[in-house]
């Protein structure tokens, strides 16, 4: 196996291997492995080793990534719903992409990874560690000397993996169980809202299905009905009459399509406007925000159809202002930042707000809190990004994030959602897809990230998700950055495969494009 080694004092040692498939962990000295690792879904590293992993026998996926460097983060993003892992790895993908590119790191490691991460030279793909233990995880950081580790993925940092590695000493990031509640409980969320004054949607929570339709009799449609707990991105019903509010409280309350998450429900007034995403980077006390991004949620053209995790986004997002940005940063982040840590349960990780820009005042108002980065706005950010993360990240660990500043590219990103036939629904799975190196070669800033993907016998790319491509271009000008995102895609075959057409559209409400596919 062939290894390129690079040291850049002060950093310690890494090494990259893109090719090999084994434990990495035979072939170091932990001498020379003063290392950082990453946790998040199925890939995802820069700077660090990636692990999936099963908190205290909660079945979920994360990607942990162990680098040898300043600093390593990693966000884990999987689509899962119940028991199932339908993603895994687009958001990684990108994380490892960025952090191979940090000065900070020498090589980048991930475990278990998908098919596309370990073919990128992007990272090294570990398949073979026991992903399902967080006892082993925290015993593979003390063998290795892991001096810092970054959990992605919501559901092991709700099911507290961060805390276990924080009194096992290993430095994390990534919020404890207490503060990742503001993604694992809207209602936690809410409360949080309304206690330290940050502008948010009118809502009530509700356990018992006639309440919450009295509520919604009161209110009237349209109207938001939420699981209050983790959903895997589809608790979310925009009832548009009050029949389809009746089915989503019944569906959550009575049915129990979502489990323990829909237990309780949040029923939210419908703020009419434009959504937008927010990151910022918080160690605790201090936060910076990260370039703006716009997503699209809906499967559909022109916005129709069901919630997915994402068919598309791009970065800056014109409704995101750079006073807008200030606004939200002043209004929102900051004062949630404070109150947390009057909660005392300090926020140290990724803060990712979404946003509604209210179409009557013009203002943000917040509609959800996640705690990693989102999916497929990663994507975007991550092309664009400048700054050496690995270092940035390690800052946020050691709360010495105050003064740092984050340098983007000029110009856009867009990256197009590729997902298989029948998402979000059921779909088949293990369809072959087809030229993703010419996809590749449409243009020098064109990279595709590989979500749902492995190999089959004759090696050939299949797809083993719901989201399984995304397709992301970096250009001078976001209609060039879409033009070239969309060719790209056009390359790729793969019948069983399908996207959104007009991802983009509401940043050229004067074209309103549609392309063929």
């Amino acid at each position: 196996m062939a290894f390129t080694t690079l040291r850049l004092p002060p950093y310690p040692k890494l090494v990259t291997n893109n090719r090999f498939s084994g434990i990495f962990a035979s072939q170091f000295h932990s001498s020379a492995l003063p290392s950082r690792l990453v946790l998040g879904s199925s890939s995802s590293c820069v700077g660090t080793l990636s692990l999936s992993i099963n908190h205290h026998s909660s079945r979920w996926s994360s990607t942990t990534f162990t680098c040898f460097s300043q600093t390593s983060e990693l966000s884990v993003s999987v689509d899962t719903y119940g028991n199932n892992i339908i993603g895994g790895g687009g958001r990684e993908h990108a994380l490892c992409y960025a952090l191979q590119r940090s000065p900070s790191c020498d090589a980048v490691f991930c475990a278990p990874g998908n098919a596309g991460i370990s073919t990128s030279g992007n990272a090294t793909c570990i398949p073979d560690l026991d992903i399902f233990d967080s006892l082993a995880v925290i015993s593979f950081c003390s063998k290795w000397g892991v001096g810092l580790v970054v959990v992605g993925p919501e559901a092991p940092l709700v099911s507290g993996l961060a805390n276990d590695l924080v009194t096992a000493g290993i430095p994390t990031f990534g919020p404890s169980a207490e503060a990742a509640a503001l993604e694992g409980s809207k209602d936690f969320m809410k409360t949080i809202c309304h206690k330290y004054g940050i502008s948010t949607a009118k809502y009530q929570t509700f356990s018992d299905a006639s309440a919450a339709k009295q509520y919604i009799k009161e209110q009237g449609a349209p109207i938001v009905i939420k699981a209050d707990g983790l959903a895997a991105g589809k608790g979310v019903a925009v009832a548009t009459t009050l029949e389809e509010a009746y089915k989503a409280v019944d569906s959550m309350l009575v049915e129990g399509i979502f489990g323990s998450a829909g237990y309780r429900v949040i029923v939210e007034e419908f703020v009419e406007g434009e959504e937008a995403s927010f990151f910022a980077l918080v160690d605790g006390e201090n936060a910076i925000p990260l370039e703006s991004a716009q997503d699209y949620k809906r499967v559909g053209d022109g916005d129709t159809g069901p919630n997915t995790g994402g068919m598309g986004a791009y970065s800056p997002a014109p409704v995101l202002t750079k006073e807008l940005q200030n606004v939200v940063m002043e209004s929102i982040i900051l004062p949630t930042v404070k109150g947390m840590s009057m909660e005392g349960c300090k926020f140290v990780g990724v803060l990712y707000a979404g946003l509604m820009i209210d179409k009557k005042s013009g203002l943000p108002k917040l509609i959800e809190y996640n705690v990693r980065f989102g999916d497929p706005e990663c994507q975007v950010l991550m092309v664009r990004l400048e700054s050496d993360l690995a270092k940035v990240l390690l800052a946020a660990c050691r709360g010495e994030l105050k003064g740092v500043s984050l340098k983007w590219s000029p110009g856009s990103a867009m990256v197009v959602v590729m997902a298989s036939k029948g998402y979000p629904g059921s779909y088949e799975k293990e369809t072959v897809i087809r030229n993703l190196e010419e996809a590749e070669c449409v243009a020098p800033a064109v990279k595709v990230f590989h979500a749902g993907t492995a190999f089959d016998s004759d090696g050939n790319f299949i797809a083993t998700g719901g989201r399984v491509l995304g397709i992301t271009a970096k250009e001078r000008d976001l209609e060039e950055a879409r033009d070239k995102a969309y060719l790209a895609v056009e390359e790729i075959n793969w019948p069983g495969g399908f996207y959104r057409q007009d991802i983009g559209w509401r940043a050229f409400p004067q074209k309103q494009f549609s392309r063929n596919a």
